[in-house]
């Protein structure tokens, strides 16, 4: 079994939406905003090679959007998911199985391409993995989330015959390798992979912990449908991985690609920050 990041690029998201209630004077040193009070995240990916299968844990924004739209997020960097892919010796179509930890634009999007105006698979070869909870959620929308499920991402996937739900049981097995651990603060039904992984075990947060400044528990993103549930969420899983060494996968931090925890004074709070490839 191998592992591989795959950075996809960065883009901006206001830093009080990305912090709610804990003050700029605070998250600002930290995440330092720029003028428009925009700060930088990533937009990272997970490949994983288990056996036969060759298994990507969320997309990044993709391409297919219009000018007016990527406008608003400020994209940016070299990397791009299929560069990403290529200096690994891959290729998009090599890819067995999509992984989608949730639909919202910035995981999902490049899910899907658009060719000669129609909308299809980005990964032609794989297999779409959602589940039934959070993709019934995710196509009937609530006004509050709406902008964030958009059906040229999401309706594609199933019109092509390739989508497939996990069971909504947490802990379920994925591959012999890789359990998935359910949350429902961020929005319904975040599928988190917990990866098996020499010796150790790798938690893959998605937005349950976009970054290394977001450990503190107050610390929850205003774009969270739940925020108290996030809250208790994350006071459950950073214990868990305090007491079982779990070393965390973070997506959106612009910095740090894992980190592992510790105990102080003031709480949970980073221990050590590595690249994946380190271990």
């Amino acid at each position: 079994m191998n592992l591989y990041t795959i950075d996809t690029g960065f883009f901006k998201l206001d830093g009080g939406a990305m912090f709610g209630v804990v003050p700029k004077t605070i998250w600002n040193k930290t995440n330092p905003a720029d003028e428009n009070n925009l700060c930088t995240w990533a937009m990272r990916c997970l490949l994983i090679e288990d056996e036969k299968r060759l298994i990507l844990i969320d997309t990044g924004i993709g391409y297919k959007q219009d000018q007016k739209f990527f406008s608003h997020y400020y994209l940016h960097g070299s990397a791009s998911l299929d560069n990403s892919l290529a200096a690994l010796g891959f290729h998009r179509d090599d890819i067995t199985d999509v992984f989608l930890t949730h639909l919202h634009f910035d995981h999902v999007g490049g899910a899907i391409v658009r060719e000669n105006e129609k909308l299809v698979p980005a990964f032609k070869n794989a297999v779409y993995w959602s589940n039934k909870k959070h993709w019934d959620w995710a196509v009937n929308p609530n006004e509050r989330e709406k902008a964030s499920f958009l059906k040229e991402n999401i309706m594609p996937i199933e019109e092509s015959g390739k989508l497939k739900f996990i069971p909504v049981n947490d802990g379920v097995k994925f591959t012999n390798n890789i359990n998935i651990r359910f949350v429902y603060g961020h929005t319904e039904a975040m599928m988190l992979p917990l990866i098996n992984y020499k010796n150790r075990q790798i938690l893959y947060m998605a937005d349950l912990l976009p970054s290394v400044g977001h450990i503190p528990l107050p610390y929850v993103m205003a774009y969270d449908m739940f925020p108290l549930q996030t809250l208790n969420e994350k006071k459950t899983f950073l214990s868990e991985a305090m007491e079982k060494e779990y070393i965390l996968f973070l997506e959106h931090d612009p910095l740090n690609e894992c980190c592992t925890l510790q105990q102080t004074e003031k709480g949970v709070r980073c221990n050590k920050t590595f690249k994946l490839s380190e271990l």
